[in-house]
């Protein structure tokens, strides 16, 4: 009897003891676990503060602008009048409207399909690695590399009615001379293709990026079933290319919505707003006339941005629902 009431107080003081250590060690835990928390915050804090100062608040001033009727005296004094929704109002009943939003969605649509179409036919011509294959892809890099006045002046001079050297090309074959930039019927292909040329590289460097991330392995395996070069490309590149592809997209899709710097070189819009979309009548109320009208211009804005808003929104639905598929 001795020897068990001996063995249980023993227990019990081990049991306290460890109780013991196991206080202590949580009283040194909470300090360490209050240490990394800081460590944290300071870490995301320049990551916040970059948003707050880059998005949100010019997000907010956009909005402010679009809800009351700012002029330069307005800026000046700081008594703009509220108006609520009347600058949505005015832009969605006015008849340039209409006209914005369907250049835009022409220019958008088409401008992405191509680059995306052709971006991709040479990522899979260069994946192959031939000699002088590095050379040529960093030729095609050029366009991106370019400042945009520089892109847009040169297409201008190409695309020129008088002297250029696509006209000039196409009189070589019996073509008249075409109005590429002053015609309302080709002024929005025009831009449209000089875009298109600008915006291959991006999708030429990214899905190129994306074909390296394919295993050489399901290509062999496929040549040894028998398959040939288009149903490898139609059974195993493109379908495992979807997710790079749809952020190309995506991407393309929002760099495109907000094209103002090549429209507005080569062509202002014009002529008859047969090349205005949705970014270059903003801009062209704010700034492009010698009595800006910031009210509407920014109105306009916040449409676009809920245009690409909800591309993204329908991206991140789509990948969420492959994802669970």
């Amino acid at each position: 009897m001795t020897s068990l009431r001996t063995k249980a107080t023993e227990a019990t003081e081990a049991t306290e003891g460890t109780e013991a250590v196991m206080a202590r060690g949580a009283v040194h835990a909470a300090p360490r676990r209050r240490s990394g928390k800081w460590t944290a915050l300071a870490f995301l804090a320049p990551l916040v503060i970059y948003l707050a100062v880059f998005y949100a608040y010019p997000l907010y001033r956009n909005i402010d602008l679009s809800v009351h009727d700012y002029t330069p005296r307005a800026f000046v004094r700081g008594d703009a009048e509220f108006t609520g929704l009347d600058n949505y109002a005015d832009i969605l009943s006015d008849d340039t409207f209409v006209r914005a939003l369907r250049n835009t969605a022409v220019f958008t649509l088409v401008s992405i399909a191509a680059q995306y179409a052709l971006g991709l036919a040479l990522a899979v011509f260069f994946h192959r690695n031939f000699r002088l294959s590095a050379v040529l892809r960093a030729m095609f890099l050029v366009p991106w590399l370019l400042p945009l006045i520089v892109s847009a002046s040169t297409w201008s001079w190409m695309l020129n009615s008088d002297n250029g050297i696509v006209n000039a090309a196409l009189q070589a074959f019996g073509i008249g001379q075409i109005n590429w930039l002053t015609s309302p019927g080709t002024s929005l292909l025009a831009v449209t293709i000089a875009n298109i040329w600008l915006g291959i590289p991006f999708n030429l460097v990214i899905l190129y990026a994306g074909l390296q991330n394919i295993p050489p392995d399901l290509y062999e395996a496929a040549g040894l079933d028998g398959a040939n070069g288009w149903q490898r490309f139609w059974r195993i590149t493109f379908p495992l290319l979807r997710p790079v592809s749809a952020i190309t997209l995506l991407l393309g899709l929002i760099y495109t919505l907000k094209v103002v710097d090549i429209i507005w070189i080569m062509t202002k819009g014009g002529p008859a707003d047969a090349s205005t979309t949705l970014a270059i009548w903003s801009y062209r109320e704010a700034f492009g006339t010698g009595q800006p009208d910031f009210s509407p211009a920014a109105a306009v804005g916040n449409l676009l941005i809920l245009i690409a808003f909800a591309a993204g929104l329908l991206h991140v639905r789509l990948q969420r629902k492959e994802g669970s598929s």
